[in-house]
């Protein structure tokens, strides 16, 4: 079998997951232990976040002609790939906060719908949260002036009724 038969696979691979993804980070894993790998991968797949370790060749035929394809200038040394489907700043979130307890790991770069973002760039996406924690929040603001008026009629009403 030629060797072209066998990387074909893993391009496809990764061409599927680029496809659905909404992100993809990168990220140089070298020095990580064993335990801490496990853990950074527990937290991805409870995140809904593919991670893996791929060759830069593999990664580089995958990302040609996609809007992944600024990824390529940081395609040096030991290199996986975080992507996404529902969440944009997932990838990004959980390795900057898993890179903040394991020195080791370091932020490449990643492509965030559409917009590329150097290392700097992608530290500043995972400061975003996420999606339902936003709307939380904006629920939670409107929810509160509601909350007071409600308040505030009942208190007239109370105070009408005595």
């Amino acid at each position: 079998m030629a060797k072209v038969e066998l990387k074909q696979p893993v391009v496809e691979e990764i061409s599927n997951l680029l496809k659905e993804a909404k992100s993809a980070v990168i990220v140089d894993y070298r020095g990580l232990t064993v335990e801490q790998d496990t853990e950074l991968r527990k937290q991805l797949r409870e995140a809904g976040v593919n991670y893996k370790v791929y060759k830069n060749t593999m990664i580089n035929f995958a990302i040609q002609g996609t809007e992944f394809e600024p990824l390529k200038a940081n395609l040096e040394g030991p290199t996986a790939l975080a992507t996404s489907a529902t969440d944009e700043t997932a990838p990004a979130r959980i390795m900057n906060e898993f890179s903040k307890k394991a020195d080791k790991l370091q932020l490449k770069a990643g492509v965030v719908e559409g917009s590329y973002y150097d290392e700097a760039g992608i530290k500043l996406i995972a400061t975003i949260p996420s999606r339902e924690e936003l709307l939380g929040k904006l629920l939670g603001s409107m929810q509160s002036p509601i909350a007071n008026f409600a308040r505030v009629i009942s208190q007239i009403a109370e105070s009408k009724a005595e």
